[in-house]
Protein backbone atom coordinates (compact mmCIF):
# COMPACT_ATOMS: atom_id res chain seq x y z
CA UNK A 1 0.00 0.00 0.00
CA UNK A 2 1.39 3.40 -1.00
CA UNK A 3 1.95 5.77 1.89
CA UNK A 4 1.40 3.08 4.54
CA UNK A 5 3.54 1.18 7.01
CA UNK A 6 2.79 -2.47 7.84
CA UNK A 7 3.07 -3.53 11.47
CA UNK A 8 2.60 -7.13 12.64
CA UNK A 9 0.09 -7.75 15.42
CA UNK A 10 0.35 -10.24 18.28
CA UNK A 11 -1.75 -12.78 16.44
CA UNK A 12 0.38 -12.61 13.32
CA UNK A 13 -2.06 -10.46 11.33
CA UNK A 14 -0.42 -7.49 9.68
CA UNK A 15 -1.91 -4.02 10.18
CA UNK A 16 -1.41 -1.31 7.55
CA UNK A 17 -0.98 2.13 9.11
CA UNK A 18 -1.03 5.26 6.91
CA UNK A 19 2.13 7.39 7.04
CA UNK A 20 1.59 9.69 4.07
CA UNK A 21 1.57 13.21 5.54
CA UNK A 22 0.26 14.74 2.31
CA UNK A 23 -3.09 12.95 2.35
CA UNK A 24 -6.08 13.74 4.51
CA UNK A 25 -5.97 11.82 7.79
CA UNK A 26 -9.34 10.34 8.68
CA UNK A 27 -10.50 8.94 11.99
CA UNK A 28 -10.28 5.46 10.49
CA UNK A 29 -6.55 6.07 9.89
CA UNK A 30 -6.12 7.12 13.52
CA UNK A 31 -8.11 4.09 14.66
CA UNK A 32 -5.90 1.68 12.71
CA UNK A 33 -2.75 3.31 14.09
CA UNK A 34 -4.03 3.05 17.67
CA UNK A 35 -5.13 -0.57 17.15
CA UNK A 36 -1.69 -1.45 15.79
CA UNK A 37 -0.02 0.25 18.77
CA UNK A 38 -2.32 -1.58 21.16
CA UNK A 39 -1.69 -4.99 19.57
CA UNK A 40 2.10 -4.48 19.48
CA UNK A 41 2.41 -3.02 22.97
CA UNK A 42 4.11 -6.14 24.36
CA UNK A 43 6.46 -7.15 21.54
CA UNK A 44 9.48 -5.79 19.74
CA UNK A 45 7.41 -3.46 17.53
CA UNK A 46 5.97 -1.47 20.44
CA UNK A 47 8.22 1.58 20.05
CA UNK A 48 7.70 1.69 16.29
CA UNK A 49 3.92 1.33 16.63
CA UNK A 50 3.79 4.07 19.29
CA UNK A 51 5.83 6.42 17.10
CA UNK A 52 3.57 5.82 14.10
CA UNK A 53 0.45 6.33 16.22
CA UNK A 54 1.65 9.68 17.55
CA UNK A 55 2.57 10.80 14.04
CA UNK A 56 -0.90 9.95 12.75
CA UNK A 57 -2.47 11.53 15.86
CA UNK A 58 -0.56 14.76 15.24
CA UNK A 59 -1.76 14.96 11.61
CA UNK A 60 -5.32 14.10 12.66
CA UNK A 61 -5.38 16.82 15.33
CA UNK A 62 -3.96 19.39 12.92
CA UNK A 63 -6.78 18.68 10.48
CA UNK A 64 -9.71 17.95 12.84
CA UNK A 65 -8.79 19.48 16.22
CA UNK A 66 -7.38 18.13 19.45
CA UNK A 67 -8.77 14.97 21.04
CA UNK A 68 -11.09 15.88 23.94
CA UNK A 69 -12.51 12.43 24.63
CA UNK A 70 -11.83 9.01 23.11
CA UNK A 71 -12.65 5.34 23.57
CA UNK A 72 -10.79 2.47 21.88
CA UNK A 73 -11.98 -1.13 21.80
CA UNK A 74 -9.36 -3.69 22.85
CA UNK A 75 -10.56 -6.71 20.84
CA UNK A 76 -11.84 -5.23 17.58
CA UNK A 77 -10.79 -2.30 15.42
CA UNK A 78 -13.48 0.10 16.65
CA UNK A 79 -13.54 3.32 18.60
CA UNK A 80 -14.83 6.86 18.87
CA UNK A 81 -13.45 10.29 19.64
CA UNK A 82 -14.63 13.81 20.36
CA UNK A 83 -12.46 16.56 18.90
CA UNK A 84 -12.34 20.32 19.37
CA UNK A 85 -11.09 22.65 16.66
CA UNK A 86 -10.25 26.25 17.54
CA UNK A 87 -12.07 29.03 15.68
CA UNK A 88 -11.05 32.61 15.14
CA UNK A 89 -12.96 35.22 17.17
CA UNK A 90 -14.68 32.47 19.19
CA UNK A 91 -13.92 31.62 22.78
CA UNK A 92 -15.20 28.04 22.42
CA UNK A 93 -13.98 25.62 19.77
CA UNK A 94 -16.05 23.57 17.35
CA UNK A 95 -16.69 20.06 18.67
CA UNK A 96 -17.13 17.02 16.41
CA UNK A 97 -17.90 13.37 17.13
CA UNK A 98 -16.04 10.69 15.14
CA UNK A 99 -16.69 6.97 15.32
CA UNK A 100 -15.91 3.70 13.56
CA UNK A 101 -17.85 0.92 15.26
CA UNK A 102 -19.04 -1.47 12.54
CA UNK A 103 -16.73 -4.31 13.61
CA UNK A 104 -17.86 -4.11 17.25
CA UNK A 105 -21.61 -3.78 16.62
CA UNK A 106 -22.13 -6.09 13.62
CA UNK A 107 -23.78 -8.69 15.89
CA UNK A 108 -25.52 -6.16 18.13
CA UNK A 109 -28.24 -4.33 16.15
CA UNK A 110 -29.69 -2.69 19.27
CA UNK A 111 -26.36 -1.09 20.16
CA UNK A 112 -25.81 -0.05 16.54
CA UNK A 113 -29.22 1.64 16.51
CA UNK A 114 -28.43 3.60 19.68
CA UNK A 115 -25.05 4.65 18.31
CA UNK A 116 -26.84 5.91 15.21
CA UNK A 117 -29.04 8.01 17.51
CA UNK A 118 -25.87 9.40 19.06
CA UNK A 119 -24.61 10.36 15.60
CA UNK A 120 -27.88 12.11 14.73
CA UNK A 121 -28.01 13.97 18.04
CA UNK A 122 -24.35 15.00 17.71
CA UNK A 123 -24.98 16.46 14.24
CA UNK A 124 -27.98 18.43 15.46
CA UNK A 125 -26.17 19.69 18.56
CA UNK A 126 -23.10 20.67 16.53
CA UNK A 127 -25.24 22.55 14.00
CA UNK A 128 -27.84 24.20 16.23
CA UNK A 129 -26.27 24.70 19.65
CA UNK A 130 -23.44 27.05 20.55
CA UNK A 131 -21.11 27.69 23.46
CA UNK A 132 -21.52 25.84 26.74
CA UNK A 133 -24.78 24.17 25.68
CA UNK A 134 -23.12 22.57 22.67
CA UNK A 135 -20.19 21.35 24.78
CA UNK A 136 -22.42 19.81 27.45
CA UNK A 137 -24.68 18.08 24.93
CA UNK A 138 -21.82 16.61 22.87
CA UNK A 139 -20.02 15.47 26.03
CA UNK A 140 -23.19 13.66 27.12
CA UNK A 141 -23.55 12.05 23.69
CA UNK A 142 -19.89 10.99 23.59
CA UNK A 143 -20.12 9.47 27.09
CA UNK A 144 -23.22 7.47 26.14
CA UNK A 145 -21.64 6.27 22.89
CA UNK A 146 -18.46 5.20 24.70
CA UNK A 147 -20.45 3.31 27.30
CA UNK A 148 -22.44 1.51 24.59
CA UNK A 149 -19.26 0.57 22.80
CA UNK A 150 -17.69 -0.74 26.00
CA UNK A 151 -20.64 -3.10 26.48
CA UNK A 152 -19.94 -4.94 23.21
CA UNK A 153 -16.14 -4.80 23.32
CA UNK A 154 -15.78 -8.04 25.27
CA UNK A 155 -19.13 -9.63 24.42
CA UNK A 156 -20.51 -11.43 21.41
CA UNK A 157 -24.04 -12.07 20.20
CA UNK A 158 -24.04 -15.70 21.33
CA UNK A 159 -23.37 -15.08 25.02
CA UNK A 160 -24.92 -11.64 25.50
CA UNK A 161 -26.12 -11.66 29.09
CA UNK A 162 -29.25 -10.17 30.56
CA UNK A 163 -26.98 -7.74 32.42
CA UNK A 164 -25.62 -6.43 29.10
CA UNK A 165 -29.12 -6.01 27.70
CA UNK A 166 -30.19 -4.14 30.84
CA UNK A 167 -27.16 -1.87 30.52
CA UNK A 168 -28.11 -1.10 26.91
CA UNK A 169 -31.61 -0.21 28.10
CA UNK A 170 -30.21 2.15 30.74
CA UNK A 171 -27.97 3.79 28.17
CA UNK A 172 -30.97 4.27 25.89
CA UNK A 173 -32.58 6.23 28.72
CA UNK A 174 -29.39 8.27 29.11
CA UNK A 175 -29.56 9.18 25.40
CA UNK A 176 -33.20 10.15 25.90
CA UNK A 177 -32.11 12.52 28.66
CA UNK A 178 -29.39 13.97 26.43
CA UNK A 179 -31.97 14.50 23.69
CA UNK A 180 -34.28 16.29 26.11
CA UNK A 181 -31.38 18.49 27.17
CA UNK A 182 -30.73 19.29 23.51
CA UNK A 183 -34.38 20.21 22.92
CA UNK A 184 -34.49 22.51 25.97
CA UNK A 185 -31.15 24.13 25.12
CA UNK A 186 -32.06 24.61 21.45
CA UNK A 187 -35.45 26.06 22.36
CA UNK A 188 -33.77 28.45 24.81
CA UNK A 189 -31.36 29.68 22.13
CA UNK A 190 -34.19 30.05 19.62
CA UNK A 191 -36.17 32.07 22.18
CA UNK A 192 -33.28 34.53 22.47
CA UNK A 193 -33.08 34.98 18.69
CA UNK A 194 -36.88 35.24 18.45
CA UNK A 195 -36.96 37.85 21.22
CA UNK A 196 -34.15 39.82 19.56
CA UNK A 197 -36.12 40.06 16.31
CA UNK A 198 -39.29 40.98 18.16
CA UNK A 199 -37.59 43.64 20.30
CA UNK A 200 -35.80 45.27 17.37
CA UNK A 201 -38.97 45.56 15.29
CA UNK A 202 -41.03 46.74 18.29
CA UNK A 203 -38.45 49.42 19.14
CA UNK A 204 -38.32 50.61 15.54
CA UNK A 205 -42.12 50.81 15.31
CA UNK A 206 -42.38 52.58 18.66
CA UNK A 207 -39.65 55.09 17.83
CA UNK A 208 -41.13 56.25 14.53
CA UNK A 209 -44.70 56.16 15.85
CA UNK A 210 -43.85 58.32 18.86
CA UNK A 211 -42.09 60.81 16.60
CA UNK A 212 -45.29 61.09 14.58
CA UNK A 213 -47.51 61.38 17.67
CA UNK A 214 -45.49 64.33 18.94
CA UNK A 215 -46.92 66.40 16.11
CA UNK A 216 -50.37 64.90 15.60
CA UNK A 217 -52.64 62.38 17.31
CA UNK A 218 -53.79 59.48 15.15
CA UNK A 219 -55.77 56.56 16.49
CA UNK A 220 -54.09 54.05 14.19
CA UNK A 221 -50.56 55.15 15.10
CA UNK A 222 -51.24 55.03 18.84
CA UNK A 223 -52.90 51.63 18.47
CA UNK A 224 -49.89 50.32 16.53
CA UNK A 225 -47.54 51.22 19.38
CA UNK A 226 -49.81 49.80 22.08
CA UNK A 227 -50.41 46.59 20.13
CA UNK A 228 -46.70 46.04 19.48
CA UNK A 229 -45.91 46.54 23.18
CA UNK A 230 -48.74 44.20 24.13
CA UNK A 231 -47.36 41.50 21.83
CA UNK A 232 -43.89 41.81 23.40
CA UNK A 233 -45.29 41.58 26.93
CA UNK A 234 -47.35 38.53 25.94
CA UNK A 235 -44.29 36.68 24.65
CA UNK A 236 -42.23 37.60 27.72
CA UNK A 237 -44.96 36.23 29.97
CA UNK A 238 -45.11 32.96 28.04
CA UNK A 239 -41.33 32.59 28.13
CA UNK A 240 -41.28 33.10 31.90
CA UNK A 241 -43.99 30.46 32.33
CA UNK A 242 -42.04 28.05 30.04
CA UNK A 243 -45.04 27.82 27.73
CA UNK A 244 -43.32 29.27 24.67
CA UNK A 245 -41.71 27.05 22.03
CA UNK A 246 -39.92 27.98 18.82
CA UNK A 247 -38.91 25.79 15.86
CA UNK A 248 -35.19 25.65 16.62
CA UNK A 249 -34.07 23.40 13.74
CA UNK A 250 -35.04 25.95 11.07
CA UNK A 251 -32.07 28.24 11.73
CA UNK A 252 -31.51 31.59 13.42
CA UNK A 253 -32.58 33.86 10.51
CA UNK A 254 -36.02 32.24 10.37
CA UNK A 255 -36.48 32.48 14.16
CA UNK A 256 -35.43 36.15 13.96
CA UNK A 257 -37.93 36.70 11.13
CA UNK A 258 -40.77 35.10 13.11
CA UNK A 259 -39.93 37.27 16.11
CA UNK A 260 -40.03 40.40 13.95
CA UNK A 261 -43.49 39.48 12.71
CA UNK A 262 -44.97 39.19 16.22
CA UNK A 263 -45.20 42.93 17.09
CA UNK A 264 -46.46 43.68 13.56
CA UNK A 265 -49.28 41.15 13.96
CA UNK A 266 -50.12 42.54 17.40
CA UNK A 267 -50.10 46.07 16.00
CA UNK A 268 -52.39 45.10 13.11
CA UNK A 269 -54.92 43.52 15.48
CA UNK A 270 -54.73 46.59 17.73
CA UNK A 271 -55.41 48.96 14.82
CA UNK A 272 -58.49 46.97 13.83
CA UNK A 273 -59.80 46.99 17.41
CA UNK A 274 -59.10 50.72 17.84
CA UNK A 275 -60.92 51.61 14.63
CA UNK A 276 -63.86 49.44 15.66
CA UNK A 277 -64.23 51.36 18.94
CA UNK A 278 -63.42 54.76 17.45
CA UNK A 279 -66.02 54.36 14.67
CA UNK A 280 -68.79 53.37 17.06
CA UNK A 281 -69.04 49.72 15.99
CA UNK A 282 -68.09 48.83 19.55
CA UNK A 283 -68.83 50.80 22.69
CA UNK A 284 -66.27 51.99 25.24
CA UNK A 285 -67.77 51.99 28.77
CA UNK A 286 -66.16 55.25 29.92
CA UNK A 287 -67.60 56.96 32.99
CA UNK A 288 -66.31 60.41 32.07
CA UNK A 289 -66.17 60.44 28.24
CA UNK A 290 -63.66 63.23 27.73
CA UNK A 291 -61.31 63.23 24.76
CA UNK A 292 -58.32 62.39 26.93
CA UNK A 293 -60.14 59.50 28.65
CA UNK A 294 -61.30 58.16 25.31
CA UNK A 295 -57.76 58.16 23.97
CA UNK A 296 -56.48 56.38 27.08
CA UNK A 297 -59.22 53.78 26.74
CA UNK A 298 -58.30 53.18 23.10
CA UNK A 299 -54.66 52.68 24.11
CA UNK A 300 -55.74 50.13 26.75
CA UNK A 301 -57.89 48.08 24.37
CA UNK A 302 -55.13 48.27 21.73
CA UNK A 303 -52.64 46.88 24.24
CA UNK A 304 -55.06 44.07 25.07
CA UNK A 305 -55.51 43.31 21.37
CA UNK A 306 -51.75 42.97 20.91
CA UNK A 307 -51.43 40.98 24.13
CA UNK A 308 -54.17 38.49 23.24
CA UNK A 309 -54.99 37.87 19.59
CA UNK A 310 -57.76 35.50 20.66
CA UNK A 311 -59.48 38.30 22.61
CA UNK A 312 -59.11 40.64 19.62
CA UNK A 313 -60.54 38.08 17.21
CA UNK A 314 -63.50 37.32 19.48
CA UNK A 315 -64.16 41.04 19.96
CA UNK A 316 -64.13 41.73 16.23
CA UNK A 317 -66.28 38.69 15.55
CA UNK A 318 -68.93 40.06 17.91
CA UNK A 319 -69.62 42.99 15.57
CA UNK A 320 -70.05 40.84 12.48
CA UNK A 321 -73.78 40.27 11.80
CA UNK A 322 -74.72 36.65 12.11
CA UNK A 323 -77.26 35.43 9.56
CA UNK A 324 -79.71 32.89 10.81
CA UNK A 325 -80.83 30.31 8.36
CA UNK A 326 -84.59 30.06 8.12
CA UNK A 327 -85.93 26.65 9.00
CA UNK A 328 -86.86 24.59 5.99
CA UNK A 329 -90.60 24.20 5.51
CA UNK A 330 -91.81 20.68 5.63
CA UNK A 331 -93.77 19.69 2.53
CA UNK A 332 -97.46 19.45 3.22
CA UNK A 333 -99.15 16.15 2.67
Amino acid sequence: MSGAQTLPSVGGESIAVPTDAARNTSFNDLLRAHFAWQKNSSNGHAAQAERVYHEVLHRFEVQHGRLVHSFWCTNVQSGLALTERNRKYHQNGLLSLHRETEWATKDFPDVAAQLHRCDELAVRARTVLTGVRQRICLQLVAASAAHLLSLVDHANAADATAETKAAVKEERQAIDRAERYYQEAANGQAEIVYFAGMAIVALAVTFFALLFLRFEWRVGVAALVAGAVGAVVSVIQRINSRAFHVDYDVGRPYAFFLGGLRPLIGGAMAIAIAFAFDSGMLHLPIGNPTQENQRLALVVVSFLAGFSERWAQDTLASVVPQSKAEPEQQPSH
